[in-house]
């Protein structure tokens, strides 16, 4: 059962939120972190990226980036722009983005309760990754990027998390992207324990966004024996019925030496395809979009490929690696290949095209999203989902709480 326990978290003056907490460390690269931060000494990606106050093209894994972090993180707490709890606590905390809304509880999971699988995982790490991780905890002794996860929805905790919703929050904000971002503390001894008590009986989380962080989070606690609060790791929780997954979409290099019309000819053995000009989005499992030559086609799988109950074997990206990158692109890894690349469902359908109009790429397969079901069935199963499976919207802020180890 889920251990979920309070923590004092580490948070900015509810007036300094907006200015300090940033989008993850992994959803940008260094140039563009470092234009995001121009001009905000809060920005929090410079604890998260470091590397954005050193000298351009330096090593991103040496010691000197760890250090400056370290140094950006004790400087905004001594300044008082980051400010500890007096006691533990659990929190909620809201995201707005469009019409899409979800409430997740902010608190201390369990290590024991992640290498024990009690919490679910559904990647493969790199130990390169995860090295990187362990590193910025250990040099911050704290956890600054919490680890999103799920559980299959409970009416108890709804119940609870509503009631607490009906309060004033103590930060609301908007951020530049016009996600909002809104956070309730819960400190009373009562409603702490309806809800440690209600989460008890929750089987089991699973990870949605975060299997590098949690892996570090393990092997800190590993390596420090439990010692301090190592024992357990940031997450903020979400019931599994206010997820949102967006696609991860496909570009590829060339047509590994196909004409179009070779190409849309070995599809046809693959799919039903659409005319031309169907639409870009796909609109239901099974379905992709394929952008060639300047336009859109809708692209069905055949009944025959889809017909399987292996929950890893019928998801598209799956269905797409099997039957058409590796066979027709000759892309037989696409973890390591050069020739296919991967743009999340955020950057939507014209991002496709206009990768695809640069001559940069040569086609583009739009997906329909992967369910939150899905990845639940798959982890429960002990399976490993094929990577840029699942792209999930909106991202949680970097410093909206922090967890001192």
């Amino acid at each position: 059962m889920a251990t979920v326990n309070p923590f004092p978290a580490l948070r900015p003056k509810a007036d300094l939120a907006s200015q300090v907490c940033e989008l993850p460390y992994d959803v940008m690269s260094s140039e563009e972190a470092r234009e995001m931060a121009r001009g905000n000494p809060l920005s929090f990606l410079r604890v998260s990226k470091p590397e954005i106050d050193l000298s351009p093209g330096i090593d991103l894994y040496s010691a000197e980036v760890y250090a400056k972090g370290r140094e950006n993180f004790a400087r905004l707490i001594q300044q008082g722009t980051l400010l500890q709890d007096s006691k533990p606590c659990l929190y909620l905390y809201r995201q707005i983005m469009g019409t899409h809304s979800q409430v997740g509880i902010v608190a201390s999971a369990s290590c024991e309760d992640y290498l024990q699988n009690i919490i679910k995982k559904h990647e493969f790490t790199r130990p390169d990754k995860e090295d990187d991780r362990v590193r910025h905890i250990e040099a911050l002794d704290s956890q600054t990027g919490p680890v999103f996860l799920t559980y299959r929805a409970s009416p108890v905790i709804d119940a609870l998390v509503a009631k607490k919703l009906e309060e004033a929050p103590g930060v609301d904000f908007v951020a530049k992207d016009g996600v909002r971002h809104t956070s309730w503390t819960i400190a009373d001894e009562a409603s702490l324990g309806a809800l440690r008590e209600a989460f008890s009986a929750v089987p089991s989380l699973y990870i949605a966004d975060g299997h590098h962080r949690s892996a570090a989070a393990g092997r800190v606690y590993q390596s420090r024996k439990g010692g301090g609060q190592s024992g357990g790791f940031l997450v903020v929780i979400f019931p599994h019925n206010q997820m949102q997954i967006l696609p991860y979409n496909r570009v590829l290099k060339d047509l590994n030496g196909m004409t179009p019309a070779v190409l849309l000819e070995k599809l046809d053995a693959v799919f039903i395809l659409g005319p031309s000009g169907a639409g870009a989005r796909p609109t239901r499992r099974h379905e992709l979009g394929l952008y060639l030559e300047g336009g859109w086609r809708r692209l069905h799988f055949r009944p025959s490929f889809a017909a399987t109950q292996d929950p890893i074997e019928k998801l598209d990206v799956t269905l797409l690696q099997k039957y058409v990158l590796a066979p027709l692109f000759g892309i037989d890894d696409p973890r390591t290949s050069k020739r296919i690349n991967f743009v999340g469902g955020i950057r939507g359908t014209g991002e496709l095209e206009r990768l695809v109009g640069s001559g940069e790429y040569a086609c583009a397969f739009a997906m329909y999203p992967t369910g939150i079901e899905e990845l639940m069935a798959i982890a429960d199963a002990g399976g490993i989902m094929p990577p840029k499976s699942t792209w999930f919207e909106p991202k949680l802020r970097d410093a909206m709480f922090c967890h001192q180890i």
